[in-house]
């Protein structure tokens, strides 16, 4: 019979969570984001800086951006790693809530341990405490309820028993990952209890693959031989499950063209001869056009947001079935599901199919797209004018190798990005389930934690730099190299495009068009220095070319200042790229130009697929 040792529920959770491993023999939680403040500092301080390197512990600038670079930890990791995100009670754990949103909805794992009120009561009410003026078991930390995978409020020492493997097991499995919130009540971080030896024992936590039931896989078979022109929507459950070469084997032995989302790009190198590209909104031609004449979708891994099936109207009247780990997502839009892990299932089903192949892919319209993205993005002729996003991205595309990845989260990059990079095999990192603004730097930090090898370009706009941009300084304290291209078009040119193409006149977006007695004079670069990152201005796209290759050199972050145009959008001048999406446009006003963006508007409405 084992013993017990004697410990604080905050020293009992850091050990515990030490001796988490994953099947390569890691700890699962590599370490721990930490701003304190007193709900955690005696509790949780104290039993962090007590086990030292075994569960690293590293400071940030702000709880949010702490939580995107632990994000973007996992999600460089393929979801094998993860981090933990620590807060004092109050502002602390509440700015955490919009990067909890941001894991929930891209399906990664983040352990947020939040400060929370006094079990005991007895101080009621502390300094920062929200009170329910009805129901006394509510803290701030319940705003976490709707974003979490699974929430536990800590009240006693040995709720850790079951709360930390609950944890875990939502973190570790591929159905139901997301983030898990700890609310942990400051006075029981701090009390003692006589912990079961057996408890600290290493574990390892292996994520499993759902094998496919035969009936469901017999029926996507079918799906499949009897299709004439499939297509694969593959999406980040590619990437999670580590099929990428059996998606490529089964795509060419079966002659199916891939399409990609945003989650699943990369996945399939740009280089691959079934690659046709980006899907939907931001799509290339090549994709659009066979998903267009599709007469069955493959969704592998893809919740089907709307960007990618054109708010439903890209489709047709193809049939759809979905391969997903979970069943949710499976069976939306009416799919038929097969309910699997994506490399188990793609290896079954191409076992089922034989020497099945479609006539579905377009190698000519693969070819003919590639090289217009190569015009499009070509460095320009007029040097004097301002460069589009295009040509910002093709500068960067030839001034880098395949090691680069491409990451970004929010406004018109991400589309520009989804369009034209060339990736490499895992060459893009995007954060666009939740689109989140201020994603940028602290992601471009995670990600190089999680893949030192690679080189990390973050292409972030001025907009989303102002939003959060802290996190600079601590990536520079801790020698975490990587390269920043900030273009300024002077406010949010994405979102001024669409208020404009949506028949809205200019407003509140650029600062042109925003109530201010004077345009901004934003010194981006004297900013970026002032925290320690070595910060240029690029005058011209061959200036821009030349400070890529240069900042490699570097090991601190580089941030590339360019200004850019703020009226082309990412697919403007290249033929079939983009589709319609479903942004509502008022139904009354008092311009032709509103009117008819409304008529516009109803034409897409009618052809959106009204399936669940």
């Amino acid at each position: 019979m084992s013993g017990t040792i004697r410990l604080t529920a905050a020293q009992a959770m850091v050990r515990w969570l030490s001796v988490q491993m994953n099947a390569e023999g890691q700890r699962f939680v590599e370490g721990v984001w930490a701003i304190f403040g007193h709900g955690n500092v005696a509790g949780l301080g104290e039993a962090l800086h007590g086990i030292g390197d075994a569960l690293p512990t590293w400071r940030g600038q702000n709880e949010q951006t702490m939580a995107h670079a632990a994000i973007a930890y996992a999600k460089g990791s393929a979801r094998r790693r993860a981090q933990a995100v620590t807060t004092s009670i109050g502002p602390g754990a509440t700015n955490v809530v919009t990067a909890a949103a941001l894991a929930h909805v891209n399906r990664l794992p983040l352990l947020v341990i939040a400060g929370d009120v006094f079990a005991n009561r007895r101080p009621d009410p502390v300094l920062q405490q929200v009170e329910d003026f009805g129901d006394g078991t509510v803290s701030a930390n319940d705003c976490f309820r709707p974003v979490s995978r699974y929430f536990d409020r800590i009240t006693r020492p040995e709720h850790l028993l079951t709360a930390l493997p609950r944890a875990m097991r939502v973190m570790t499995d591929p159905a139901d990952c997301g983030p898990a919130v700890l609310a942990f009540c400051q006075d029981v971080q701090a009390e003692g209890f006589d912990w079961p030896e057996a408890f600290f024992a290493p574990r390892v936590w292996r994520i499993r693959r759902p094998e496919p039931d035969r009936a469901e896989l017999a029926g996507v078979a079918a799906m499949i031989r009897a299709a004439e022109a499939p297509v694969i929507v593959a999406g980040g459950g590619v990437i999670y499950s580590g099929a990428e070469e059996a998606l490529a084997d089964f795509a060419s032995r079966h002659n199916i063209p891939v399409i990609e989302t945003q989650a699943g790009k990369s996945a399939l190198p740009q280089s691959h001869p079934m690659n046709h590209g980006a899907a939907g909104v931001d799509g290339s031609a090549a994709a659009n056009r066979v998903a267009g004449k599709a007469d069955l979708v493959i969704g592998i891994g893809t919740r089907l947001q709307d960007f990618t099936t054109g708010s439903r109207t890209l489709f047709g009247d193809a049939a759809l079935a979905s391969i997903n780990v979970q069943p949710y997502d499976a069976m939306k839009h009416g799919a038929v599901s097969l309910v699997a892990d994506a490399k188990v299932a793609l290896e079954a089903l191409a076992g089922a199919l034989g020497l099945y192949r479609a006539e579905a892919a377009e190698p000519q319209a693969r070819a003919d797209w590639l090289a217009a993205v190569d015009a499009h993005c070509a460095a320009p002729m007029d040097t004097n004018a301002l460069p589009t996003d295009a040509q910002v991205i093709g500068a960067v595309q030839r001034a880098t190798g395949e090691d680069a990845i491409a990451m970004c989260a929010a406004g018109t990059m991400p589309g520009a990005l989804k369009l034209l990079w060339q990736a490499s095999r895992h060459g893009y990192h995007m954060e666009y389930g939740y689109s989140s603004m201020g994603y940028e730097i602290a992601g471009a930090m995670g990600l190089k934690l999680a893949r030192p090898e690679r080189e990390v370009i973050c292409f972030v706009g001025d907009g989303s730099y102002m939003m959060a941009n802290s996190e600079l300084a601590t990536a520079a304290m801790r020698r975490i190299p990587f390269t920043v291209v900030l273009t300024d078009n002077r406010g949010y040119g994405c979102i001024n495009r669409l208020q404009r193409g949506t028949g809205g006149a200019p407003f509140n977006n650029l600062y042109a068009d925003s109530r201010i007695e004077a345009q901004p004079q934003i010194d981006f670069v004297a900013h970026a220095a002032s925290m320690g990152a070595h910060a240029v201005k690029a005058e011209t796209i061959a200036d821009l070319e030349a400070q890529i290759k240069v900042a490699r050199s570097r090991d601190i972050p580089t941030v590339i200042v360019i200004d850019t145009t703020a009226e082309p959008g990412p697919g403007d001048g290249l033929e079939g790229a983009g589709h319609w999406w479903d942004v509502a446009v008022p139904e009354v006003g008092g311009t032709d130009r509103l009117r008819a963006a409304h008529d516009a508007y109803l034409r897409g409405m009618a052809r959106q697929r009204l399936l669940n």
